[in-house]
């Protein structure tokens, strides 16, 4: 797989510039990317590491979040320079127009007209949309629609 051969030649990189914070990225996502697939029984495919990988950047903003709740900038320092590794294997996110037009075409194909239909459309939405766009982005803008 392409992306196993680019994560190993990032690894080479980092252990030759001395990069820790890189090198430990690096290492805990082939290190999910192993777990999994031994779990998995085979290799993962293109989407599943892009999951994998959409998770591992989840984590670092959830920890980005709490970091600068208790104050620890030090420690939010490093997970943003994580995060921004990671942001290299991720596809490139719909901008707000494409969400917006892509709700607008969910909206239509549920039928739905208030805040009551909301769980009709989130299932729908999250699947077109998925690992192209922000969940909660998306539900701010189904929210937004549905309650005009």
């Amino acid at each position: 797989m392409d992306f196993k051969k680019e994560l190993s030649d990032q690894l080479k990189t980092a252990m030759k510039t001395r990069d820790q914070v890189a090198l430990k990225t690096v290492r805990d996502l082939k290190a999910r990317i192993q777990s999994r697939e031994i779990e998995k029984g085979e290799s993962l495919t293109e989407a599943e590491f892009i999951k994998l990988v959409q998770t591992a950047a989840k984590q670092r903003k959830e920890a980005i979040a709490l970091y600068k709740q208790g104050n620890r900038l030090d420690l939010v320092e490093a997970e943003q320079r994580e995060l921004s590794l990671l942001d290299k294997y991720l596809p490139q996110l719909m901008s707000d127009s494409d969400m917006t037009d892509l709700v607008k075409s969910i909206l239509l194909e549920t039928g739905a007209t208030g805040m009551g239909d909301l769980g009709k459309v989130m299932g729908p939405l999250m699947k077109a949309a998925a690992g192209k766009a922000d969940g909660k982005r998306l539900q701010e803008i189904v929210k937004g629609l549905l309650s005009t």
